[in-house]
């Protein structure tokens, strides 16, 4: 199976910029806008390359595959990492919060900040209506953050794409190179390029 390219020709491609006059905010105004209060703790929003995007709505599905991949992983990852949910990224321009993460040290190094790239090991992002997006923007956001590791459980086509080797430094961020695993496939799970276990596609899956 191969993975269907983002058309920039679509309606919904995501590079495409609004013919009204527009603001994007820098990272650190999204944080004062959250210090401030001008945005609540739990707003459904995230800073995406400058922009503030409302998150999709997940369905029980989506939160079962969510909760899934966290408990097996967190019994897979060992001491010096831990598993966030849906804990934000900070990066050059953006704060995604992934649905599941990999994370270097405990909870408690990131008292003061969230996680940067360089701290990830892995990503994940959980697609139904959403797979377009994480194909899209998403994808691009972390191949110029340079996370070594990106995976999309698609629930749409029952598999898990995985994204390694990104390459921030072309023309269009991309991951070099791309992997769709199956019902009864096997993913390997590697932290700073270091395998540690496998895990069952078809225990990712709802």
């Amino acid at each position: 199976m191969s993975i269907a390219p983002t058309n920039p020709q679509s309606p919904n491609w995501h590079d495409e910029i609004p013919s009204l006059p527009i603001w994007r905010f820098t990272v650190e105004e999204y944080h004062e806008m959250i210090d401030s209060g001008i945005l609540r703790s739990g707003t459904p929003i995230e800073l995406l390359e400058g922009w503030l995007v409302r998150k999709m709505i997940k369905k029980p599905p989506h939160e079962l595959s969510t909760g899934c991949i966290c408990d097996i992983l967190a019994e897979l990852v060992g001491p010096e990492w831990h598993v966030r949910n849906q804990g934000p990224i900070t990066t050059d321009d953006s704060e995604p919060e992934p649905d599941v993460s990999v994370a270097r040290g405990s909870r408690r190094d990131y008292v003061d900040r969230h996680p940067s790239p360089s701290d990830i090991a892995i990503v994940i992002e959980v697609a139904d209506t959403s797979l377009d997006h994480d194909r899209g923007q998403k994808k691009r956001i972390y191949a110029t953050s340079r996370i070594l590791v990106y995976w999309i459980v698609n629930l749409q086509d029952r598999c898990v794409e995985v994204y390694t080797k990104p390459t921030a430094s072309a023309e269009r961020p991309e991951y070099a190179d791309q992997h769709v695993y199956q019902s009864g496939d096997r993913i390997s799970v590697f932290l700073d390029e270091v395998e540690v276990g496998q895990l069952a596609v078809d225990d990712l899956l709802p």
